[in-house]
């Protein structure tokens, strides 16, 4: 009699059988591939047995150069040599001219909503690049595994929104790439630490790479890896440490015009010196200028301090943020992990150590601690680990909702809600007759839609034609485990629906995420009176059509002279307040307007019913 093999989704179908999967860190700076091999995780070297591959990328007109071949042509070739794309991911062209943005390669002139890399090679998109990245990655797995991946997990920043998760997923895809799952990097890094020390509590993850900086809490029970909050700034990093380094450098060196080659050979320079400095107190700088110019100068320990501190106190500020989100106190935080290369600055450590009042945990190479992170995950989801109790739950940054009548936001997912995640709220018709809706999803945490951003705009249309309120809309949000959007409506009595996944063209801007939260806080008691007025301004505008149509239908026939006069008096005193920024007022003539319609309704309650019963006997309305 045959057999019939059966196996859990995603494990291999015979037991003996391994699937090969990786864990990438696509980093700002750097990015790194690893693997479990023989049950050790190891992150994957190139055949110089260099671990760190520069996240840079060089076209010219007939080769595509990738990690340090192209990194050496920075100075040589600024305008051809893309480095720190990842600021680019999911970013639309208005984010170009920000002032945290420091791109030294040029831009084509384009329609597209997609910025597009000038190079020699023709014009390239930042996840085009990215993707360059990830084949080199995954070159480097399967030479070293001996076979293709079965599947990768990525690590992306906390705070990278649906556009630039999605963008990610794009870049491994046009690499070639199947992705079981976008993981958060503090969740990585988590997942590193806490296998390896099996330490139960509440954790503080701060993740300062070169270009983006995160602040995540989460709690580790019983194997559940729990985001409770995360915070930071999309654009903030390493990258901003040499600018401000490249500066100082400028200003010492007196250099006033500076060319894109100078340019590039400054920032190697002082990121050279800011690296030198994690293990010594001086550096000497030697700078080879234009014409046969030379200079030379020193750098301190204390300079690079004085550079730095400004920086690192905004992460401590969104770490405080975090905290309180949290409901946290300090003395809650058993301990902290530091993960990205920046965390390596003397400063960085010093700081976090005094505001955690802790010794922040160093002794997994803070560069390698995401990517094992990230392999330990992709051997779970390959299916290579069946007996694991690992379990991520990881939350949405920001709150997502839909805009109802009077520029409204309906928030249906809470910000630091554990994803995957579905949420499901009923809505109604607004006007008699109505047989379409626009369903406009936003993101963000004030109350007016205008405050928030827009994600997506999509229609429900085939709604039964009857009157306002009778209509039951139901829209559902879902996130998956990637943090990606997916929005249904249906109306439950016709059953009609449609869908969207939410795929928006670029990113938040820089600093937008910190801004939206902060300003959520600012501005709550504006926000709070300002829903207040528009909900009795819609309030208004419901019983001003309905009574209007209800007049037209049989005021005339219903009312005398002088009680349609009484009606439309208090009608126009209601129009004129509903104008009005009062919504006590509002309020108030609503009530006013009721009141005076109370005999009105009852005539047509008793008229409806005599209508309903003309014809019939009383006992054929009885049980």
């Amino acid at each position: 009699m045959a057999l019939l093999q059966i196996s859990e989704p995603g494990q291999s179908d015979a037991p003996h059988q391994r699937r090969f999967a990786a864990g990438i860190d696509l980093g700002t700076t750097n990015s790194l591939v690893a693997t479990i091999r023989s049950a050790q995780v190891e992150v994957l070297t190139d055949k110089k047995g260099i671990s760190l591959l520069p996240s840079v990328v060089r076209y010219t007109d007939n080769q595509i150069m990738v990690g340090q071949t192209a990194k050496d042509y920075e100075s040589e070739d600024p305008f051809n040599t893309i480095s720190s794309v990842k600021r680019l991911m999911g970013r639309g062209q208005a984010d170009l001219n920000k002032p945290t943005n420091h791109f030294n390669y040029q831009f084509s002139e384009t329609d597209s909503a997609v910025p597009k890399i000038k190079t020699q090679g023709g014009d390239v998109t930042a996840i085009e690049v990215s993707a360059e990245i990830l084949k080199t990655l995954a070159q480097r797995a399967e030479q070293t595994l001996g076979d293709k991946l079965a599947g990768v997990v990525i690590t992306v920043p906390a705070y990278f929104d649906e556009a630039q998760r999605q963008a990610t997923k794009d870049a491994a895809h046009l690499a070639g790439l199947n992705v079981y799952r976008l993981l958060n990097e503090p969740t990585a890094a988590a997942v590193a630490y806490g296998l390896d020390s099996e330490a139960e509590g509440i954790h503080a993850i701060y993740d300062l790479g070169g270009g983006t900086f995160d602040i995540s809490i989460l709690r580790l029970n019983k194997g559940i890896f729990e985001v409770l909050a995360t915070g930071g700034n999309s654009a903030l990093g390493g990258d901003d440490f040499d600018q401000a380094l490249v500066t100082w450098l400028k200003k010492q060196a007196n250099l006033n015009e500076i060319t894109p080659q100078l340019s590039k050979e400054l920032l190697k320079q002082t990121r050279f010196a800011k690296e030198q400095l994690t293990t010594q107190d001086t550096i000497e700088i030697k700078l080879s200028l234009e014409n046969n110019q030379n200079w030379q100068g020193e750098l301190n320990l204390k300079i690079l301090d004085e550079l730095l501190r400004p920086f690192i106190k905004k992460t401590i500020i969104a770490c405080r943020k975090t905290l309180r989100d949290a409901g946290l106190s300090i003395e809650e935080i058993i301990d902290v992990v530091m993960v990205g290369g920046s965390t390596r600055v003397p400063l960085v450590r010093q700081m976090v150590a005094d505001f955690f009042a802790t010794d922040p945990l160093v002794s997994i190479d803070p560069d390698k601690v995401v990517a094992i992170g990230a392999a330990q995950q992709a051997d779970v989801l390959a299916g290579n680990q069946n007996n694991s109790d690992l379990l991520l739950l990881d939350v949405i940054p920001l709150s997502l909702g839909i805009e109802t009548m009077g520029g409204l936001t309906e928030k249906i997912i809470h910000r630091n809600t554990t994803i995957p995640v579905a949420r499901a709220q009923e809505f109604t018709t607004f006007k008699d007759g109505q047989t379409a809706m626009m369903i406009h999803v936003v993101q963000g945490e004030r109350e007016l839609v205008e405050d928030c951003r827009s994600l997506a705009h999509f229609e429900l249309r085939g709604i039964p034609p009857v009157v306002a309120g009778a209509a039951r809309i139901q829209v559902t949000y879902s996130v998956d485990a990637d943090g990606l959007l997916h929005v249904e409506a249906e109306e439950l009595n016709s059953k009609t629906k449609t869908s969207i996944e939410v795929k928006p063209a670029f990113g938040l801007t820089d600093d937008e995420v910190s801004k939206m939260l902060s300003a959520s806080i600012e501005y709550a008691e504006e926000d709070i009176y300002k829903r207040q007025l528009k909900e009795q301004q819609v309030d208004a505008m419901r019983v001003i059509e309905a009574l209007n149509a209800a007049l037209k239908s049989d005021g005339d026939e219903l009312l005398s002279s002088q009680e349609r006069a009484k009606i439309d008096q208090a009608l126009v005193q209601l129009e004129a307040v509903s104008q009005q920024e009062n919504g006590a007022l509002i309020e108030k003539q609503i009530k006013a307007l009721e009141k005076t319609c109370d005999f009105y309704v009852e005539r047509r309650m008793n008229t409806s019913v005599q209508r309903a019963m003309a014809g019939h006997k009383i006992d054929e309305f009885e049980e």
